[in-house]
């Protein structure tokens, strides 16, 4: 078993980086009876190992949202700490989930407690046909007024309370959080346009909210301000419907400056949305 702080005696510590496709899982988080990407690897590692081992993630994932980096720590005996995780788990898990790589991590790491970012993307497509290879990752939303979309994003910038960002089913109770940065840019097709949103942590349903205000904006149906009313205001029953989940990726989570999981470091290129 795991400790939430540190390992037990006699084990290691390793951190993974994960992609999956989220469509066929029910979440992150593991649930009796679905399938989970946590109860898919710790089924592997209970096989492997013989053992139940926790696997924690930087933060749970919803229904159908996938991701390119998430970022997750488990605990393993020592004298296998150096095996190549990444390789074994691969070899056993099925082609919708893969460990994009494994290292051991000091023994203060946590994936969850020491957060300093992350970022999440959501791609609309605006095409009147989804191309088929592509209909699970975006929300095809028609024409978007992309220029008022951005006007509006910028607003979400800055330290606020979120709280009519938030869905409900969660017992947190502090709704403020600081976004780093918030805009859009082009997408993998010519008709795509992707929000990117950069804070210190989301709320329920946080980003998927942001994106249905900003659908809201770009069909023209309420103004840019409205985003500045619903932070001051805090009202969720005043804001556009929940983005489908299926457009939405974590695309990566930090930990501290230079942490080589940083997609800065490695100089991606992002081009504004036309």
């Amino acid at each position: 078993m795991e400790n939430s702080h540190g390992p037990a005696p006699g084990r290691s510590r390793i951190r993974l980086t994960l992609a999956y496709e989220g469509t066929d899982f029910f979440g992150w988080q593991f649930q009796p009876g679905q399938r989970t990407v946590q109860g898919e690897l710790e089924a592997v590692l209970q096989k492997i190992l013989g053992v139940r081992v926790v696997v924690q993630a930087s933060g749970r994932t919803d229904s159908g949202v996938h991701a390119k980096a998430q970022v997750a720590h488990m605990d393993v005996p020592q004298d296998r700490a150096d095996l190549p995780w990444h390789l074994i788990l691969n070899s056993h898990l099925p082609r919708d989930l893969r460990v994009l790589d494994s290292r051991p991590a000091s023994p203060g790491f946590h994936a969850q407690f020491l957060t300093r970012s992350k970022t999440y993307a959501y791609t609309f497509s605006q095409a009147a046909i989804t191309l088929p290879h592509r209909r699970r990752y975006v929300w095809r939303t028609g024409p978007l007024n992309l220029a008022a979309m951005a006007q509006a994003s910028a607003l979400f910038v800055g330290r606020h309370d979120f709280a009519a960002f938030r869905n409900t089913g969660t017992d947190i109770e502090n709704t403020v959080r600081e976004v780093f940065s918030c805009g859009l840019f082009a997408g993998c097709e010519p008709d795509e346009a992707v929000l990117r949103i950069c804070a210190d942590g989301f709320l329920k349903q946080m980003v998927r909210n942001i994106a249905g205000c900003l659908a809201a904006v770009g069909w023209g149906k309420v103004q840019p301000e409205l985003v500045r009313s619903l932070i001051s205001e805090g009202d969720r029953k005043a804001a556009p419907a929940t983005a489908p989940a299926r457009g939405l990726c974590m695309e990566q989570v930090c930990y501290s400056p230079g942490d080589p999981d940083d997609l800065h470091h490695r100089k991606r290129r992002e081009h504004p949305a036309p």
